[in-house]
C-alpha cells in the first residue's frame, strides 16, 4: 500500500519532501519521479487516446509536462494547454525538456483525454473563474478525464470543494494519499484512486483503515472470555435486537438485553432479562462478567433515557453509545463522558456530532479529534467517509464503503459490531476500526438492497477473512 496506508496533509507532505530533498534527491527527481509514474499508468488505461495536459504554474503543473513528455515519446497525439509560463525552477527545467506543443490556456481544443495538472496538494483558494471556465470546457469535451494528485479546485486536507468541480475518471496520488482522497465532498469528484511511489517515507497519526487482524477463540476459551455483550433496550425495541443480533454474529460469546416488560427476544440464544425501574438497570451492570455495554439503538429521549445514560455512564465495563443515548446527552456530552476509567466510545452520524460538539469547525477530521480528546473517549464519525479517531489523536479514514448501506437499522447493526469486537478486552480505537471494517465489508458482501437483516448474516464471512 502506498505508504504504507499514511495519509499526509499538504504540510506533512511538504516535509517528506524536504527529507528526502535534504538526503540528496533532488526536486528535479522527484519531478520525475512522479511525473513518469503517473503517465505509465495513463499509457496501461488509455494507450494512444489523443490527450491534453492541462499545466498550471507550480510543480504540480511540472508533473504535467514530464507526463506529456513520456507520453510523446511513447507516440501519443498529446498537447500541453498552460495559462502561465512555469514558476518554479523544477517547473521551468520540465518544461524545457518538453518536445510537443503548448498553447493557451483559452486556445486549447478538447481532446479525448484530458489530465489535469492545474492545481495539486496546497491549493487554499478557489480556482480564478477565467482559468476555470476554460479548465470546465477543456474537461466536459474530453471521453477520459484523469487528475494528478488533486483535482483543481479541491484542497487537500479536509475534503472541501472550493469550486464546483465534476467527477472524474481517475485521480493519481503522488507520493502519499491525502485527507481529501477520502473525505467528503472530495471523494465523490475522483473516480479510481490509485497511488504512486515517489520514495516518500513518513510518519502520520492519520492512515487508511487497515483490515484487522483478529485472534479466533482457542480451547480454553468460554463464553465470558469471549466477551458477554449487554444491549439496553428501550422505547423501541427492534434497534436493540439488531444490535444484539450483530454483536453474537461478529464474535462475541454471550448476548444479553436488558429490556422493558414485554420484550420478545429475537432469537433463543440471546437472554432477555427485563426490569422495571432504573434501579434494577444498575443492579444488572454491575454484573462484572460484563465485557462491554451497548446503549442508544431505540432507547428513545424521554425523561427517562437520561436516567438510563446516567447509569451506563456510571458503570464499570467499556461502553458503546450510538444513537438516542447521543441526542439525550446533547452538548453535555463531553462533561458527562470525560473521566471515566472504562474504555467509551461514540458513534454519531454527522447530525448527532453537531448536537455533540455545535461549536464544530465542520472540518471532519479535526472536529473528531477535538471532541475525541476533551471527552477521552473514541470517535466514531460515520457516513461514506467514516473517521475513527483516539482521545489521543491517531485517526484512520475508511477507504472501503456501500452506499448501500444508506438503510435504516444499519447503523443499529454497527453498533453490536463494535461491542463486540470491544467486548474482547482492546482499545476503544482498535474495537472502533474493526468493527467498521467488519460492517462495511459484510455490507459488501451482502449485494445490493439488503435489509439489516440480511447485513448481519454476512458478519461471519467478513470475520473469516480477518481471521
Amino acid at each position: 500500500m502506498l505508504n504504507d496506508g499514511k495519509i499526509l496533509t499538504a504540510a506533512e507532505m511538504k516535509l517528506a519532501e524536504q527529507r528526502l530533498i535534504d538526503s540528496g534527491v533532488s526536486v528535479d527527481q522527484l519531478m520525475r519521479r512522479a511525473g513518469q509514474g503517473a503517465a505509465q499508468i495513463i499509457w496501461r488505461i488509455s494507450a494512444h487516446m489523443p490527450t491534453l495536459v492541462l499545466c498550471g504554474p507550480g510543480n504540480n503543473g511540472g508533473d504535467g509536462y514530464v507526463i506529456a513528455q513520456w507520453l510523446h515519446d511513447k507516440g501519443v497525439d498529446v498537447s500541453v494547454a498552460a495559462p502561465l509560463d512555469p514558476q518554479t525552477e523544477a517547473a521551468q527545467h520540465a518544461k524545457s525538456l518538453w518536445r510537443g506543443k503548448t498553447l493557451a490556456l483559452a486556445d486549447a481544443k478538447p481532446s479525448a483525454q484530458f489530465v489535469d495538472c492545474l492545481f495539486g496538494t496546497g491549493l487554499a483558494r478557489a480556482v480564478g473563474d477565467d482559468w476555470f471556465n476554460h479548465w470546465s470546457r477543456l474537461f466536459a469535451g474530453a471521453k477520459r478525464r484523469v487528475a494528478i494528485d488533486m483535482p483543481s479546485g479541491i484542497e487537500s486536507d479536509h475534503g472541501t470543494c472550493f469550486n464546483d468541480v465534476p467527477i472524474f475518471d481517475t485521480t493519481i496520488a503522488l507520493g502519499a494519499f491525502k485527507p481529501s482522497h477520502f473525505l467528503e465532498p472530495a471523494r465523490s469528484k475522483m473516480g479510481d484512486l490509485v497511488g504512486i511511489d515517489i520514495g516518500i517515507a513518513a510518519q502520520s497519526d492519520l492512515v487508511i483503515l487497515p483490515r484487522p487482524r483478529i485472534s479466533g477463540p482457542t480451547s480454553h476459551d468460554h463464553k465470558y472470555s469471549r466477551g458477554l455483550v449487554a444491549v439496553v433496550a428501550g422505547a423501541m425495541p427492534g434497534a436493540a435486537k439488531l444490535t444484539a443480533m450483530a454483536a453474537q454474529k461478529s464474535g462475541a460469546g454471550y448476548v444479553k438485553i436488558f429490556a422493558p416488560a414485554g420484550f420478545v427476544a429475537p432469537h433463543p440464544s440471546i437472554v432477555v432479562e427485563t426490569l422495571s425501574n432504573v434501579a434494577e438497570l444498575r443492579h444488572k451492570l454491575s454484573d462484572q462478567r460484563i465485557s462491554a455495554i451497548v446503549l442508544g439503538p431505540g432507547l428513545g429521549r424521554e425523561e427517562r433515557a437520561r436516567e438510563i445514560l446516567t447509569t451506563a455512564l456510571a458503570a464499570d465495563a467499556p461502553l458503546v453509545l450510538d444513537a438516542d443515548a447521543l441526542t439525550v446527552a446533547g452538548a453535555q456530552f463531553m462533561d458527562l463522558v470525560k473521566g471515566r476509567a472504562a474504555e467509551t466510545i461514540a458513534t454519531p452520524h454527522a447530525g448527532e456530532f453537531s448536537g455533540l460538539m455545535p461549536d464544530a469547525l465542520h472540518h471532519k477530521l479535526e472536529d473528531s479529534r477535538k471532541l475525541a480528546g476533551q471527552a477521552g473517549c473514541s470517535i466514531l464519525l460515520k457516513g461514506s467517509d467514516t473517521v475513527i479517531v483516539s482521545p489521543d489523536g491517531k485517526a484512520s479514514i475508511s477507504a472501503q464503503s456501500c452506499p448501500w448501506l444508506s438503510t435504516a437499522g444499519t447503523g443499529d447493526v454497527l453498533a453490536g459490531v463494535i461491542a463486540s469486537r470491544l467486548a474482547t478486552g482492546v482499545s476503544g480505537y482498535r474495537a472502533a476500526y474493526e468493527g467498521q471494517w467488519l460492517h462495511s465489508r459484510a455490507a459488501i458482501l451482502a449485494g445490493p438492497a439488503f435489509t439489516p437483516e440480511m447485513l448481519i448474516d454476512h458478519l461471519p464471512a467478513a470475520l473469516q477473512e480477518c481471521l
